[in-house]
């Protein structure tokens, strides 16, 4: 299927503009289908994309919440405060994600780092769903653009059926 998206299958070579101007009613509905084909395909790309960025958020939070755990760790093996590094302050401001905020500061004991350990896991899972939503309606896209392809060569092959019997004359 990723094929027909890429637009790699044999039936991409026909579009609207080979099949030419025609009062054929079924080449008129082939070439709506073929558009209707390019629609879903366009769709189906921008939903790869946005699951591409959002996998790179995801690798990032992932860094951020393996960072916070470890600071987590020396804090509780020192009995001492960790500090938070500015990447994650930027990151967690910027996303409205919650962090102790105890003393106006990003030093943080061993139990303040479990609201931004919560919040980095619950974004992360945040980006998880999001990611699968757009992975289904990849495969709805994909599944329209299958079905538009098929309908227009089934047209296509109607009105070449339909012009061979008019020239036999039959």
């Amino acid at each position: 299927m990723t094929q027909a998206v890429n637009g790699n299958s044999s039936a991409s070579s026909i579009t609207s503009a080979t099949l030419g101007p025609s009062s054929s009613l079924q080449l008129m509905f082939a070439k709506l289908q073929l558009e209707l084909a390019e629609t879903a395909k366009t769709q189906a790309m921008d939903r790869m994309d946005a699951i591409a960025e959002s996998q790179e958020e995801q690798k990032l939070v992932s860094q951020l919440l393996n960072e916070a755990r470890q600071a987590q760790a020396d804090a509780k093996a020192n009995d001492t405060t960790t500090a938070m590094s500015s990447e994650m302050i930027e990151y967690m401001d910027a996303n409205g994600l919650a962090y102790d905020k105890a003393g106006n500061d990003h030093i943080h004991y061993e139990d303040e780092w479990d609201v931004a350990i919560a919040s980095l896991e619950a974004r992360l899972e945040e980006l998880g769903t999001d990611t699968q939503q757009q992975m289904v309606y990849i495969q709805d896209y994909m599944g329209q653009y299958n079905s538009y392809l098929q309908g227009a060569n089934t047209q296509i092959s109607n009105s070449n059926q339909t012009l061979t019997s008019l020239a036999r004359g039959q």
